[in-house]
């Protein structure tokens, strides 16, 4: 008999599973879910509370301003321009304007009533009216009868697009008859030149209808009448009143639309492009500062703007410069330059710069370029050429030797009281290289005393590592151009002296380092500089050896609602650039060396700035060519002049510098040269010790 046996199968491979009998487990779950639940539902219900009534005020005012779309106003007035004593240089004055703004609701037809509607309330210049204005007004005025006299053929190639819009336009234009714009009367005259003055330039531009000689009652007509006149509107615009004339005026700068060149960076700064910006020199550097703050309104509706936050005209920007220096430096320029072109040898001359700085500061006190022009009837008139202090670059000739002989001492190739032999030098191939006239056996003060260039020669062939016989091939160690220009940089030769103007050259300079360049350099007569390189140059010696930013702007001041002056948001403080690598007894020779130069007997400066002003300085003469037939080619010797000086010597407080490119005429047949630089230093430098004595 067989027995059957119950056998368990087990299942292989898959998990077991675990039930629990006791439900406390199900329990805990729902109860912690349960508590998850009733804490967000407090949450979300404390949220709710906040936002619906405690914060219901909150979010209701920030609904309301993302609704609302706020409109800015024209630019505001600028801020004022002040000299240092605190006379007001550039100021602004309220303008009457009439302008019109395009709507795209609004058509063509109605453009037209309003035209001949306001045209007969308007004085405008309608002389000036074109032909071109008139066909345009015609077309605009018969814009079915001007569709039809498109032919078939054309409109054909308008849909192949062979023809554009612009091409249909001007077929239009063509084909308004003569006869038709003989018929026009002063009525539809008028009409048609407004027509073109309200649709002028870009859409979103206010258009200026007039903003000069508006009269009491013109302005009136529009601004009582602008809700029967869609477009046309009334302000009191403004405009710069410059009330010294044209003194100082290219430095000051002109204002305009934003430059379509700067287009992304204004627009990134939040300008529109229809905003009113400086566009040059101190205008343009200073926008910042003399930029107002614009009027924001808010719209009601498409028709009304309410106030939001009123304009505000720019912060006040006060100078350096004094006023009346100014305007008397500007006078003798004009009058030496004048003077000048009736002496022997000027016929290449035409222009004379200067700068009056306070070498302790950097300030500039005054500075002016005149350039003498044909007035058209065999004689001369001036020009401004200030701007030529920054980007007219000469060979300044002599002037330099203060720093050259600087470079004889660092380099231990002279020693201060140092004796050298003035003669001609003259190297394989090359002319010889003299001085003014043989000086003899010569130390260092009287080497600048007496503007030897054979001594600035040996020094710098010592410096070269050069070894020198007579008419023989020289050999030198090109590191010295590095040597010598570096010590020229510390002084502001050669770089960029940082002026507070957006424009400004740094000269030339040549990567040629044959022998008798090196000598040419050290004397003047290789790199050119600007008349502002110089006068930092010179001030730099004149203080001791800190190379000082030259800066135009003393404060800002913040605007006020008055002709008074806010308080002071920034001043430019003194900023040391660097100071010269030497020893105080090495720049304090070449300033023995600088004073002997307007005191000796002989000395070469004497007469440049009076004697009883305690001066020092140094003249330059430099050999110069200039063009005259036209080609870009130097064709002509010219001599060109420098001066850079201060005073007084024992405690400085003014420098001067004084440039006359081309000067003179070195005429085969008569050897005179004219003096317009020292006749100019002289005066120059008396009228500020005339004003600070």
């Amino acid at each position: 008999m067989k027995i059957k046996q119950k056998v368990k199968h087990k299942r292989m491979n898959r998990p077991s599973r675990r039930y629990t009998v006791n439900g406390s487990t199900y329990k805990k779950r729902f109860f912690f879910l349960g508590s998850v639940l009733l804490v967000l539902f407090l949450v979300i219900t404390f949220r709710l509370y906040q936002v619906m009534l405690r914060d219901e005020a909150k979010y209701e005012e920030e609904l309301a301003t993302l609704a609302t779309q706020t409109v800015e106003g024209p630019s505001s007035p600028r801020g004022r321009i002040l000299d240092r004593n605190g006379k007001v240089i550039v100021d602004n004055k309220a303008v009457k304007t009439v302008y019109y703004n395009k709507d795209s609701d609004r058509g063509t037809k109605e453009e037209i009533k309003l035209a001949y509607k306001v045209s007969e309330h308007l004085s405008l210049d309608y002389d000036e009216v074109t032909d071109r204005n008139k066909r345009e007004f015609f077309v605009a005025k018969n814009g079915n009868d001007m569709d039809d006299r498109i032919t078939d053929v054309e409109w054909e190639k308008y849909n192949q697009r062979k023809l554009d819009s612009n091409d249909i336009y001007e077929l239009k234009i063509e084909r308004v008859t003569d006869e038709e714009l003989a018929a026009f009367t002063e009525e539809d005259i008028r009409a048609s030149y407004l027509y073109y003055l309200m649709n002028k330039g870009y859409s979103y531009d206010d258009k200026v209808i007039k903003n000069e000689g508006v009269t009491d009652e013109e302005y009136a007509y529009i601004a009582e009448n602008n809700e029967e006149l869609p477009g046309f509107n009334t302000k009191l615009d403004w405009e710069r009143v410059y009330n010294y004339g044209d003194t100082f005026r290219t430095i000051l700068g002109n204002i305009g639309t934003v430059p379509s060149e700067k287009k992304d960076e204004y627009l990134a700064k939040g300008y529109a492009l229809n905003d009113i910006v400086g566009t040059s020199y101190l205008e343009e550097e200073y926008e910042e500062y003399l930029k107002g703050t614009k009027a924001i309104y808010r719209a009601i509706n498409s028709h009304e703007l309410e106030l939001v936050s009123e304009g505000k005209r720019g912060n006040d920007i006060v100078l350096t410069i004094d006023i009346d220096l100014q305007q008397q430096l500007e006078a003798i320029l004009n009058e030496e330059v004048i003077a000048t072109k009736k002496q022997a040898n000027t016929q290449y001359y035409d222009r004379s710069y200067a700068v009056i700085q306070d070498p302790n500061t950097g300030e500039i006190l005054a500075m002016a370029g005149r350039q003498a022009v044909s007035d058209g009837n065999g004689g001369y008139k001036t020009v401004d050429c200030t701007t030529g202090i920054m980007t007219d670059p000469m060979v300044s000739g002599s002037v330099v030797k203060g720093a050259s002989m600087l470079v004889g001492y660092n380099t231990g190739a002279i020693t201060p009281g140092e004796y050298q032999v003035d003669e001609c030098i003259k190297i394989a191939g090359t002319p010889q290289k003299c001085s003014w006239k043989t000086l003899g056996r010569i130390n260092d003060i009287d080497a600048l005393a007496l503007s030897s260039n054979v001594y600035q020669f040996k020094t710098a062939m010592k410096v070269a590592g050069a070894t020198y016989a007579y008419n023989q091939p020289l050999v030198i160690n090109e590191e010295a151009f590095d040597i010598y220009r570096n010590t020229f940089k510390e002084f502001g030769l050669g770089v960029e002296t940082e002026i507070d103007l957006p424009v400004e050259s740094l000269g030339y300079t040549s990567n040629n380092k044959a022998p008798g360049l090196l000598l040419d350099f050290v004397m003047g007569q290789y790199d050119t500089y600007t008349a502002i390189q110089l006068s930092q140059y010179i001030s730099t010696i004149a203080n001791g050896g800190s190379r000082l930013q030259p800066h135009l702007l003393k404060e800002v001041h913040a605007a006020t609602d008055d002709d008074s002056l806010g308080d002071v948001i920034y001043t430019f403080e003194t900023n040391v650039l660097n100071t010269v690598n030497t020893k105080p007894e090495y720049l304090n020779r070449v300033k023995e060396g600088l004073y002997a130069v307007t005191h000796k007997s002989y000395g070469l400066g004497r007469e440049y700035i009076d004697d009883s002003h305690d001066p020092s300085g140094k003249t330059g003469t430099s050999q110069s060519a200039k063009d005259t037939d036209g080609d870009h080619v130097n064709d002509t010797d010219t001599v060109s002049t420098a001066f850079v000086g201060y005073a007084p010597s024992s405690s400085p407080k003014m420098s001067i510098t004084v440039t006359s490119p081309n000067s003179t005429w070195e005429n085969p047949n008569n050897s005179y040269s004219t003096l317009v630089t020292r006749r100019i230093s002289r005066r120059a430098s008396d009228a500020y010790f005339a004003l600070y004595p």
